[in-house]
């Protein structure tokens, strides 16, 4: 019997602690980069666990019952979690997204909610606290969520045609569910809620009208997300790639559109509008038409290491140091030295300077 190779395992280890300068003079300045970009946004992820296997995120043939989690030990905790968000907050970063895997799996995320809701009043500065789900779990949890002190929710949702959705999530989850859980977010006061919708060639590209049509008119915000090349295990190849511009020109043809001015630095989204008053939607061009250029994010993985872009084949170990006796100041010096050498752009050079570079982490450990 061969020995089964699982790329999320090679990528787990490549990751080392950051260095604590010694000058820790600027430890408290707002963050900026080398091609002058500040860090506003921080996504966490709260688990790598996902009761999902979507074909472009968690394959089932990589992630089996074989499949090696982070054991519970080495996660951070809610108070390890907190505490580095305080770090990057008093450093510039405004938005907090949590993720996963599927972040609602995570027990008593509530309890870190509420943690992380408490640094608006302690640091007396605007947290724009939001998360993302498949779902499958939202009506159980979307009051506890607003109670809480999520702002916002992001809902991930590839096909309205259940045998469709099906396929996608591949373990045979009805999208119904998903339905009752945008509805129970809604009545739990979000809005609008954003509908994350990821368009691969040969499996969902068929669903983009009927996405459209169901959305438009019911207050929630609708984005088509072209499939990426993020980790190693989706297979990933152009030619699956469904282009914003394909996308744009079908819903045109049938219900008239126009753009939206883009709003703030770091928006990923382009913002478009139905002519007749129906609501907005979006496109997330990722693929053909890259926005590094004022990409605003960093990335913490469940157990603390710290990647600066969604294509990162390396990550930076905060736990360490949290776990090593360090002081905020130092550990704030060390995320400035970091995000101070930050040039990464790997969109804007997809291609041939971009191939053979070895494994990235996956999106399934960071997020999305």
């Amino acid at each position: 019997m061969t020995d089964r190779i699982v790329p999320l395992l090679d990528a787990r280890a490549l990751r080392r602690a950051p260095r604590i300068p010694a000058d820790l003079a600027s430890a408290a300045a707002t963050l900026v980069d080398r091609l002058r970009r500040p860090l506003l946004d921080l996504r966490i992820s709260v688990t790598d666990r996902c009761n999902f296997r979507c074909v472009y995120c968690m394959p089932k043939e990589l992630f089996d019952n074989e499949h090696c989690y982070v054991p519970h030990r080495e996660l951070l905790s809610f108070e390890e979690i907190t505490r580095l968000a305080r770090i990057f907050m008093r450093r510039g970063t405004r938005k907090i997204r949590l993720t996963g895997g599927e972040p609602l799996l995570r027990r008593d995320l509530e309890t870190l909610v509420r943690m992380l809701a408490g640094l608006r009043a302690e640091l007396k500065v605007p947290l724009d606290l939001a998360i993302t789900t498949n779902g499958s779990i939202l009506v159980r949890k979307a009051v506890a969520l607003a109670d809480a002190g999520i702002d916002r929710v992001t809902v991930s949702l590839d096909a309205l045609d259940d045998v469709v959705f099906r396929r996608m999530n591949d373990v045979d989850f009805p999208v119904a569910r998903v339905l009752e859980g945008i509805d129970a977010a809604a009545a739990a006061g979000f809005s609008p809620i954003k509908i994350n919708m990821v368009v691969k060639r040969g499996y969902n590209e068929h669903q983009v009208l009927p996405m459209a049509r169901y959305f438009r008119d019911r207050g929630h915000v609708l984005r088509f997300i072209e499939f990426m090349d993020v980790g190693n295990s989706n297979g990933w190849r152009l030619d699956d790639v469904v282009a914003s511009e394909q996308i744009l020109a079908s819903i045109d043809a049938e219900m008239p559109i126009e753009p939206i001015v883009e709003s703030g630095p770091g928006t990923v989204a382009q913002r478009w509008r139905y002519r007749d008053g129906g609501g907005e939607f979006g496109t997330i061009s990722s693929v053909t038409r890259a926005f590094c250029g004022d990409c605003t994010r960093a990335r913490l993985s469940t157990e603390g290491c710290l990647y600066l872009c969604l294509f990162s084949q390396r990550g930076h170990d905060l736990r360490a140091l949290l776990r090593s006796g360090a002081d905020d100041l130092q550990i704030a010096a060390a995320i400035g030295s970091l995000w101070g050498a930050r040039e990464d752009r790997y969109s804007e050079l997809r291609g041939a300077q971009t191939t053979g570079q070895g494994k990235r982490i996956e999106m399934s450990y960071i997020g999305g």
